[in-house]
């Protein structure tokens, strides 16, 4: 791939090598660990091959497949080149060359028009983590917040997770992840760390070698995580607290619970014993699918271990009880009495470490709190004109789409497209390649890719402030996302002194102002380590609250949240770690539990688009257990339909047996176009917010399962031609 792009762009003669340096950068993708790299630079105007650096810590030399091959994707013929208008139909995919100018002018009438119609919550700025870069990716909040367009509910990810971890400490942040080298047992609970946080397993196997430590990976399915783990559980999807507790349980029960430590640091350990009697394993292992055994297995690990640290993950949190579930499984660190001792506790993420001022960049401190956040989950209902997802506002009329792909990622994507198709809905979507959403636009924007513009990031699953600067220039017209904005707001008279600033200059003011140096300072290092001393990581004088307890009671409903009131079914939440039985169960339309898991070569909808990635995952999938498959007289590698009452996706039925029995599991995000129907997976995801803060259940849907009827005809996913067979 690299020296064929290199020859289709004459950068150099035949018989001379391109001059190669290596530079500092990081990866930009929506991935807890933001990975250090090292990429090489050729003739200065393209990548080729990406390391991980092994001058950053957590890093520490390795980075997952598909990010190696970047160049790949940097360097993609299909890269968006030029400004385009639609002329045909939406989803057509017909559009023609204009100028900048004329595309920003144009989006900017769409905005004064859409204001003069309904107000300004008309207009409603989307974007998402394509990047999680500070300034490319949240620079769409200024525009938002100085115009008085509608807010955005960040949903999509992260909410219930770390709500359930802030119910128990307070706090969104744990001992430093590079302490897992130093436990005696790790706990990979919910996420394929293998293949979406690789660097998870760098530390956890340094521990196994060097300490003798044992990995436990907890999840619905047999990855590739679970295949390195000396006890690997795969339990139902969304019975995660019922594990929880009936552990808990056999800890209290065996002598293995910290009294002395919960007595002084948790606020009702009594209760909580009292109420974890009656759910022992025997209790567990019909919920869970797990028997008395596996979970008995695992407690006695933990009781031998104590100094155990706990990776939690997302995963087992896109359930509709995923808090509850974070906050269950959290607890076990807590009644252990771990979080005190190195290379013990419980890890989810450490965004509260970092102390940020990001008010030059998002203009935070100028939002006006009266104006509606709507819930980017609900895009579908939002958009079709539902009145209390648009909170009883005016509809919208008016969007920029940055850094996310809604007609392929987001819930109930059937209301999606059809909200999309609207004709009174302008779109203008900034991208990189022609994604399932751009051809629903009205003006396409090309954009450029991390390796082109400057932006500082902060990780999730370590404690690194972290450069990336501009290495090379974009091709054909790609502009940066903070052009986008800058330009944008100049025609919509908006003045502030970020329009006239750089993205440099912007990361300068930034560091400066949340007291953490330069932009000098850091291009020498390239990253900042951030980490906490150690009893602030471990809460050693105790935990974020005004009595220093640990909540194994939380105050759902008060719980710090990025929302700003309750919502889903918060009122029936338990008091106490428990299974909360508010999961979409299979019934008897619906016999199968669909969990729709990250794919390896994928990362979301991006790289879904690159040809290794494609050729290394096949086709869209549906992993089934055998015996299911058999009594639906379904083949391996046969056409089958998936379905419930949001609609129906055809893809081809994989037979595994490391998944339950009654649980269905596709691996994505393919596009949209790779499914027969051209439906995606998110056809069959619902958009109903998870209590008590909202975000979407992805993992969390009942479908049934049938084969294609013979006279379906033939498979033309992905250019196929394979008679179905039922």
């Amino acid at each position: 791939m690299r020296g064929a792009s290199l020859a289709r762009m004459n950068l150099h003669p035949v018989n001379r090598q391109p001059a190669m340096s290596r530079r500092k950068s990081t990866c930009p993708h929506d991935c807890p660990s933001t990975c250090a790299l090292d990429v090489e630079v050729l003739d200065g105007a393209m990548i080729g091959r990406v390391r991980g650096s092994d001058a950053q810590s957590y890093t520490a030399g390795v980075i997952c497949a598909k990010v190696a091959r970047y160049a790949e994707r940097n360097h993609h013929p299909d890269r968006l080149l030029k400004p385009l208008q639609r002329v045909g139909e939406k989803g057509a995919g017909d559009f023609r060359e204009i100028s900048w100018e004329a595309a920003l002018d144009e989006l900017a009438e769409a905005f004064v028009r859409a204001e003069t119609q309904h107000g300004s919550e008309a207009v409603w700025p989307y974007h998402y983590a394509g990047t999680m870069g500070l300034v490319q990716r949240d620079g769409i909040h200024r525009l938002r917040n100085l115009k008085g367009y509608s807010g955005q509910f960040d949903t999509i990810c992260v909410n219930m997770a770390w709500t359930g971890y802030w119910a128990g400490t307070g706090k969104l942040a744990g001992p430093d992840p590079r302490e897992m080298a130093k436990s005696d047992c790790i706990v990979i609970w919910g996420t394929n760390a293998v293949s979406t946080q690789v660097n998870v397993m760098t530390h956890a196997t340094r521990a196994r070698k060097e300490r003798g430590a044992k990995i436990v990976v907890i999840d619905v399915y047999y990855n590739d995580t679970m295949k390195q783990a000396d006890l690997a559980l795969c339990l139902n999807p969304g019975s995660d607290g019922a594990l929880a507790c009936a552990v808990m349980h056999c800890l209290f029960r065996d002598g293995h619970a910290d009294r002395d430590y919960m007595a002084k640091y948790a606020d009702c350990p009594g209760e909580l014993e009292a109420h974890l009697k009656s759910r022992g394993p025997q209790w567990a292992a019909p919920i869970t699918g797990l028997s008395v055994q596996e979970i008995e297995a695992f407690a006695a690990l933990l009781g031998e271990r104590k100094r155990a640290f706990l990776r939690l993950g997302y995963g087992f949190t896109r359930s509709r009880n995923g808090a509850v579930n974070m906050h269950a499984a959290l607890s076990i660190a807590t009644v252990m009495g771990s979080w005190p001792l190195e290379g013990g506790g419980a890890f989810h993420n450490n965004a509260a470490i970092y102390n940020l001022n990001n008010n030059i960049i998002t203009a935070a401190d100028r939002r006006d709190p009266a104006i509606r956040m709507l819930d980017q989950s609900r895009i579908g209902q939002i958009l079709t004109g539902d009145a209390d997802a648009l909170l009883g506002g005016p509809p919208v009329l008016a969007m920029l789409i940055q850094n996310t792909n809604p007609v392929s990622v987001a819930p109930e994507q059937t209301l999606v497209k059809q909200g999309f198709a609207r004709d009174d809905l302008f779109v203008c979507v900034h991208e990189q390649f022609m994604t399932e959403t751009a051809k629903m636009a009205d003006i396409v924007l090309p954009a450029t890719m991390f390796t082109e513009h400057d932006d500082i990031y902060r990780g999730g699953g370590h404690q690194y402030l972290s450069l990336g600067p501009k290495l090379i220039d974009g091709p054909g017209e790609t502009r940066e996302n903070h052009y986008v904005h800058c330009e944008l707001m100049k025609r919509l008279g908006v003045e502030d002194r970020a329009n006239d600033m750089s993205a440099r200059d912007l990361i300068d003011a930034f560091l400066k102002a949340s007291k953490r140096g330069s932009l000098e300072a850091l291009e020498e290092k390239g990253w900042i380590d951030c980490q906490p001393d150690f009893d602030t990581a471990h809460y050693v004088g105790g935990f974020h609250f005004p009595d220093r307890r640990f909540r194994f009671a939380p105050d759902w409903p008060n719980v710090r949240a990025m929302n700003s009131a309750p919502m889903g079914p918060y009122v029936s939440m338990p008091r106490l770690p428990d299974h909360w039985d508010v999961t979409e169960n299979a019934d008897a339309a619906h016999p199968f539990r669909l969990v729709t898991a990250p794919a390896r070569s994928f990362l979301n909808s991006t790289f879904n688009e690159t040809p290794g990635s494609i050729a290394r995952e096949g086709r869209p999938h549906v992993m089934v257990h055998p015996e299911d498959a058999s009594a639906l007289s379904i083949a391996d590698g046969a056409a089958v339909i998936l379905g419930n009452e949001r609609g129906q996706v055809r893809l081809h039925a994989k037979y595994f047996d490391g998944v339950c029995r009654g649980v269905l599991v596709s691996e994505g995000l393919w596009p949209n176009d790779a499914f027969v129907d051209g439906n995606g997976i998110n056809t069959l995801t619902g958009a109903d917010p998870a209590a008590p803060f909202g975000g979407a259940a992805f993992h969390d849907n009942h479908v049934w399962l049938r084969p294609v009827p013979p006279a379906a005809g033939r498979d033309t996913a992905k250019g196929n031609e394979e008679t179905v067979s039922a």
